[in-house]
């Protein structure tokens, strides 16, 4: 039994009302950890690139190239690739779908090399 009359359908229309409140949260949740898993990626490819330049460089070949060609497609836009000295550096920004996020989160990697006899 519901109790007095007309109970039932308040306790329904609240339901609703809860369960229309928690989805902005589980769409949050979702993004942020989009966002996290994004990031974690963009800085496992930055890493992969500085050290593709940074083995180039020993072997005589552009490390800028190398280190862009060690980059997928989609990031070569999002990425700046400088050499300096005997050090490869690769910022790639991660994709995001506001893009004002998407400049504040970077991620950097660098890779270094020595130089004959590990001088």
């Amino acid at each position: 039994m519901n109790g007095p009359q007309g109970t039932g359908e308040r306790a329904s229309g609240q339901a609703t009302v809860e369960a229309l409140a928690v989805i902005p949260i589980f769409l949050l949740t979702g993004f942020v950890c989009f966002q996290a898993l994004a990031t974690g990626y963009c800085q496992s490819l930055a890493d992969s690139a500085s050290q593709a330049g940074a083995v180039a460089a020993i072997r005589g070949e552009s490390a800028r190239g190398a280190a862009r060609a060690a980059l997928p497609d989609w990031a070569l836009t999002r990425s700046e690739v400088a050499v300096q000295g005997r050090r490869v550096s690769v910022r790639l920004v991660p994709p995001s779908p506001f893009g004002v996020l998407a400049d504040l989160i970077s991620v950097d990697a660098s890779a270094g090399w020595a130089g004959v006899g590990g001088i």
